[in-house]
């Protein structure tokens, strides 16, 4: 295996809300059919301990875990095709404990995989998300400075505009669509970095995320809280971005771009 070294690559996200439970779900088929360079998932809720070595590593791929120091909560994991040149997490210990990071990084590009934190209601944990966004932003440019691209995926919990859900003025007090986590990312794009599958794709009606309430999904009543963005300089080598909203098994679709040669 040649390490860190890719040609036309795709790089899909996907939150499971529970690894153990989408593999009951025809996961593991998913994976052969689809055939992904980097899976990225979140809320894997699970340690490598409680997987099987044909699930922890499918043919044609290795798997890397960031679980939670809390047992079935959280936690972040990826497969690859190819071996990454290193892996990393956060650095800081509050986010870290929570298995929210991992840093995959290839010859052309560092997969930054996260899982931000839900705010809660009445804003339990906004002050934490907050300084999440602004921790990872600051991991993000400093990859870019060093002369790195940057993909960064995964589930941002944030509905960033008005067209990223179903019913925007029902929620303007919920979690998710608050003010200060959307102004949040609205800086982190102005510091830099581009939502790619807006840029393709700039129309109302496309969404990762569906209660399990009331039938959402069916009526597409949802919201698109994960995204890949990427650096600036990057974009140019983005093909398109897609979102995979037939693909069952959690509240959360998968979502996908891909890198040209």
């Amino acid at each position: 295996m040649k390490r860190g070294v890719m040609a036309n690559t795709t790089v899909v996200s996907w939150n499971v809300n529970g690894l153990r439970a989408v593999l009951k779900k025809g996961f593991l088929e998913w994976l052969d059919t689809a055939q992904p360079d980097v899976l990225c998932l979140q809320e894997s809720r699970v340690l490598p301990s409680d997987l099987t070595d044909a699930q922890m590593a499918p043919k044609g791929y290795t798997s890397i875990f960031t679980p939670a120091q809390k047992k079935g909560y959280s936690g972040v994991a990826t497969y690859t095709r190819k071996e990454p040149l290193s892996v990393s997490v956060l650095g800081k210990a509050e986010f870290d404990d929570e298995g929210r990071v991992q840093a995959i990084e290839y010859k052309d590009f560092t997969v930054v995989n996260c899982y931000i934190p839900n705010s809660q209601p009445e804003r339990k944990r906004i002050e934490y998300k907050l300084a999440f966004v602004a921790a990872i932003k600051r991991y993000c440019n400093k990859l870019v400075k060093s002369g790195k691209n940057v993909i960064l995926c995964g589930d941002y919990n944030i509905a960033h505009t008005e067209i990223d859900l179903a019913r925007p003025k029902s929620n303007e007090d919920n979690p998710g669509y608050y003010p200060e986590e959307r102004d949040a990312m609205t800086k982190f794009l102005k510091a830099g970095y581009v939502d790619t599958f807006r840029h393709f794709y700039p129309e109302p009606g496309h969404y990762t995320w569906w209660s399990y309430r009331a039938n959402a999904r069916a009526n597409n009543v949802g919201w698109r809280i994960d995204y890949h963005c990427v650096n600036k300089d990057f974009m140019d080598r983005i093909k398109d971005s897609v979102i995979y909203s037939d693909i069952m098994g959690s509240d959360h679709c998968p979502l996908a771009i891909t890198i040209k040669k």
